[in-house]
């Protein structure tokens, strides 16, 4: 291959990579990239109002997906989804996900301060995040089963994928992770006697109630190839039909939002964002999605970062 075809190649070799959020990219294992004070404190600044639209939502649950490493090829702008839980001593926010642990090589769950998940993304002057608050009655059975640190455990896969395939119990994402626990909490599921087990009768309910993953159309058959040489990426678990057809359907945070707006009426959402171009923070309240350069739109919130 000539060598100015390489950087083709690897750009949508990384972006693959980052199918299961900025916990699973080929950087992750590297020293964060260092910010400049005025981008930290920007950062700071959206956690904060993050945190307060959660404070003044009333609730001690919800559900939070910020955006990660560029996912636009596959029109993907989120990447990385986990619980955000209430803290009954300070009222502080922290959010349950899975996570690689790289030095273990293997998932972990792990209990992020919300202002570290909040500006865990890989772009410092352009960052979106948007929560969902659900009802009482799936407020309630999510905040009991994510709190279970036995159950929540339990759906814990031994092995990580940044493409699993959101129907096979080989692989596991963190986002498919976060749609197990949907399933195990709204579906009643009772205790499994491990893991394999429980996973599966979480599958077969996400699959019984249209649970739909993200497609991937990857779009030529060197980058399929070519996507196992990377970190963390597997092809074993996905069905033959979806490799002849280029393409891998993985749990994402687009996953979990449409199946939750369509399986529990009564969810409202929320999306934030925040950039230096604009230096403003924007908070908008409905389904509608804020557009790209977080530019306001009327009736959306403003607030401003000079």
């Amino acid at each position: 291959m000539n060598a100015w075809r390489w950087p083709h190649l690897l750009v949508p070799l990384l972006v693959l990579a980052a199918m299961g959020g900025a916990e699973a990219s080929p950087r992750y294992c590297d020293a964060p990239r260092a910010l400049s004070a005025v981008q930290h404190d920007r950062q700071l600044r959206f956690a904060a109002a993050v945190g307060e639209a959660l404070d003044a939502s009333g609730q001690s649950v919800a559900l939070v997906a910020r955006s990660g490493l560029e996912l636009g090829r596959f029109g993907q702008r989120f990447s990385h989804a986990g619980v955000a839980i209430r803290a009954a001593m300070d009222g502080g926010w922290s959010v349950r996900q899975l996570y690689y642990a790289c030095d273990e090589a293997q998932p972990r769950l792990f209990d992020q301060g919300l202002p570290a998940f909040v500006t865990g993304g890989d772009e410092p002057d352009l960052g979106h995040l948007w929560v969902l608050l659900l009802p009482a009655p799936a407020a309630q059975a999510l905040e009991a089963l994510a709190r279970d640190n036995r159950r929540a455990l339990q759906l814990l896969a031994p092995r990580y994928s940044a493409n699993a395939y959101a129907f096979d119990t080989r692989y596991q994402n963190c986002n498919q992770w976060l749609a197990e626990l949907l399933a195990a909490a709204w579906g009643g599921l009772p205790a499994a006697a491990d893991t394999e087990s429980g996973r599966t009768q979480a599958q077969r309910w996400l699959q019984t109630r249209g649970y739909e993953p993200t497609p991937f159309d990857v779009g030529w058959r060197v980058l399929m190839w070519a996507s196992r040489l990377v970190p963390l990426m597997h092809d074993d678990d996905h069905p033959a039909e979806d490799i002849a057809a280029l393409r891998y359907r993985v749990s994402m945070p687009a996953s979990i939002e449409n199946f939750v707006r369509s399986a529990v009426p009564g969810t409202s959402r929320l999306e934030l964002c925040h950039a230096a171009r604009t230096s403003q923070i924007v908070l908008r309240r409905g389904w509608a999605a804020l557009g790209d350069g977080c530019l306001a739109q009327p009736g959306d919130e403003v607030t401003s970062l000079r």
